[in-house]
């Protein structure tokens, strides 16, 4: 498969239950440019499970890359190995995650507090691979989150020749807080990522956290060489439609809603002969439509009647009725 360089200027997080095969699909069909990423796959679950069911994707969605959550450095290159052969353009490691079932596997936001075992995982895939290995973390975790402290981590990893940092602007409460209340709950902190560019300037340093649109995406771009962005496309993915233009100065045409949905459509057609079930698409489609007269109605009835029993495209097109017809 062709080699593609992978543009870091925006990018949609990795989401658990959120950013499978069907949405970056989606998404796609909205921005040619944007890089798109897996949910974070762990290296028991490709080594011992279906490996081929979470890692094949349609070529349309490409550049993509696979975000891998582990600590092991030999398991970690077997699997990156197993993603280059599926094409992958990319290989993420999780050091940001702060559920209770990645702390009891020792890896995602834990693992801030043992740079040098990230740095030899680093290593491990970067000499297995020839794509770009990155890192995704937290500006730190519990008492270790001074600037220091974080500093000293990237300076640790960079050792092993990884050059582009995901920096999520909030610590992380290994105890007391769940997933969801550590995406809130801890204070945004964008100038301690800022300072990291400053103080690293050879390394790309990508922003995440808390931004809701392309225009806050630009403001933050003055500072920092790119941005992800993650769940506000869940709720409203219409608003990658202007990224290619806003951010990237290409010259394609902005796709409007219906076109998007029309192309999706086709594709849903596609996978519903194949024995995937309508919701597993559809429910990526809720957001598509915020803002727009009929979008709540549309909302439920996809809602209430997506998931039944052989549904089909006929679900959709009723749900499109009630936006038109508002």
């Amino acid at each position: 498969m062709n080699k593609i360089n992978v543009n870091h200027k925006l990018s949609v997080a990795p989401m658990m239950s959120h950013t499978d095969r069907h949405f970056r699909y989606l998404l796609r069909l909205m921005s040619r440019h944007a890089m798109l990423y897996t949910e974070m796959l762990t290296t028991g679950a490709l080594i011992h499970g279906d490996a081929d069911k979470r890692l094949r994707f349609h070529a349309a969605e490409r550049p993509v890359g696979i975000q891998l959550g582990g600590n092991n450095p030999g398991e970690l290159a077997t699997c990156a190995k197993i993603a280059e052969r599926y094409g992958y353009d990319e290989v993420n490691l999780n050091i940001g995650c702060p559920s209770d079932r990645v702390k009891s596997g020792r890896f995602g936001a834990c693992l801030m507090a043992e740079p040098e075992l990230v740095a030899e995982c680093v290593h491990a895939m970067s000499a297995a691979v020839d794509m770009p290995i990155t890192v995704k973390t937290r500006i730190g975790i519990d008492s270790l989150d001074s600037y220091d402290h974080l500093s000293q981590f990237i300076s640790t990893v960079l050792t092993a020749d990884c050059r582009t940092f995901i920096i999520h602007a909030r610590k992380a409460w290994l105890q007391g807080l769940s997933p969801r209340q550590n995406r809130e709950i801890p204070p945004l902190q964008y100038a301690m990522v800022y300072r990291l560019k400053q103080d690293f300037p050879q390394l790309e340093i990508i922003i995440n956290g808390g931004i809701n649109d392309l225009a806050e995406a630009q403001e933050h771009l003055r500072h920092v060489d790119g941005v992800m962005i993650g769940r506000a496309v869940c709720s409203n993915p219409y608003l990658l439609a202007e990224a290619d233009k806003t951010l990237f100065d290409a010259n394609n045409a902005t796709p409007s809603r219906q076109e998007i949905l029309d192309s999706y459509m086709r594709y849903m057609e596609t996978e519903i002969a194949s024995g995937e079930n309508l919701y597993a698409m559809s429910r990526h489609l809720l957001g598509l439509f915020q803002g727009r007269h009929g979008a709540r109605a549309y909302r439920r009835y996809l809602s209430e009647h997506a998931h039944k029993k052989n549904a089909g495209l006929e679900i959709m097109e009723q749900a499109m009725s009630l936006v038109k017809a508002a």
